[in-house]
């Protein structure tokens, strides 16, 4: 598996999981103080799509790593709960670093 794999899913996951945390932060406003109703639109759309995105990048890695259906589900259904991206990320990035190091560099072709 390539390195560049797993940098996608990192990258993906930090940046999901703070669009959540923004989008939860409109919310509270949105619902509790009745202001930023078009903000919070606007942050749902673009946290939708990075979502979508996210779900991409996390399912590549777990098919190029074998993950057995459960752990594939909870890594993709983190980027939906506030702050676990974050520690789902960690622990991820702690399974697939020794996949990565067990591959042995090709020679360089001239």
């Amino acid at each position: 598996m390539k390195r560049s794999v797993l940098t996608r899913y990192r990258a993906m996951a930090y940046i999901t999981a703070v669009m959540l945390l923004v989008l939860c932060t409109c919310m509270v406003f949105k619902y509790g103080f009745g202001m930023g109703k078009d903000l919070t639109l606007v942050v749902s759309q673009i946290h939708g799509v990075l979502y979508i995105v996210y779900l991409i990048f996390a399912f590549d890695l777990g098919s190029k790593a074998k993950w057995p259906f459960g752990k594939l589900l909870w890594v993709l259904v983190a980027g939906t709960i506030p702050t676990a991206a974050f520690f789902v990320e960690r622990t991820v990035v702690r399974e697939v670093e020794p996949l990565l190091a067990d591959r042995t560099p090709e020679p360089v072709k001239a």
